[in-house]
């Protein structure tokens, strides 16, 4: 787990609304402060954002050195989280530390087993023996119960309600209100859609939409199409 506490500055990886908001609860409810954003030069349209520079990643072991500053990737779910997976990926080759951040308006007792590059916002309920892994976003006010595991570059979108002793795997998306019964098992990339109540293990790559209770799955979806 990334240390929530060590106060190294922090380049944001994205010029969105993610990267925007992320720079607010990192300048207010942690001990990091945002000096500047970088994107692909072909992807940079401005010189500077809320008041800090915007660099080249291409530039980027120029400017701001991993020596000197930590990284977070702030990049949405799209292409069912392959281009924020991208990303994360070739920041960990250049060697800087990707933090995570823990709202200070999240609930959960002990210590919380969290990757690096995560984000859990405001009034998320984490209870104990839950294992989140790398690069995962959890949205505000989702439940996640008891001896869960979230995997790697996932994203729980807004109010989700994850059971007890439930496992998703690795690169789903969970939409807002959409709830996981306990026991389940959600396989690699799935995308499960807003409002939907998934009673059964799912198979990999496919999509669970709200079309009457429990949920029923689609055809696979395309990464291109999403």
């Amino acid at each position: 787990m990334s240390d929530l506490t060590d106060g190294r500055d922090v380049v944001i990886f994205g010029t969105g609304d993610f990267a925007r908001i992320a720079t607010v609860y990192l300048d207010h409810d942690s001990p990091h402060r945002v000096r500047a954003f970088t994107v692909h030069e072909s992807r940079r349209t401005a010189a500077e954002l809320l008041g800090r520079p915007v660099v080249a990643f291409e530039r980027l072991l120029e400017t701001h050195p991993p020596e000197r500053y930590a990284m977070f990737v702030a990049i949405g779910f799209s292409k069912m989280n392959a281009s924020r997976r991208a990303v994360y990926e070739e920041c960990k080759r250049l060697g800087y530390q990707l933090i995570s951040y823990v709202s200070s308006g999240a609930s959960h007792v002990g210590d919380l087993a969290l990757g690096d590059n995560c984000f859990v916002f405001e009034s998320n309920v984490i209870q104990p023996f839950v294992r989140i892994g790398n690069d995962v976003v959890l949205w505000s006010g989702n439940h996640v119960g008891h001896d869960s595991t979230i995997g790697d570059h996932c994203f729980i979108a807004s109010h989700a309600v994850i059971s007890g002793n439930v496992t998703i795997g690795e690169s789903c998306f969970v939409g807002v209100n959409a709830t996981v019964r306990d026991g389940i098992t959600v396989a690699p990339r799935c995308l499960i859609g807003a409002g939907a109540l998934i009673m059964r293990d799912t198979s990999e790559g496919e999509v669970y939409a709200m079309k009457g209770t429990p949920a029923l799955s689609m055809k696979s979806w395309d990464l291109k199409a999403f």
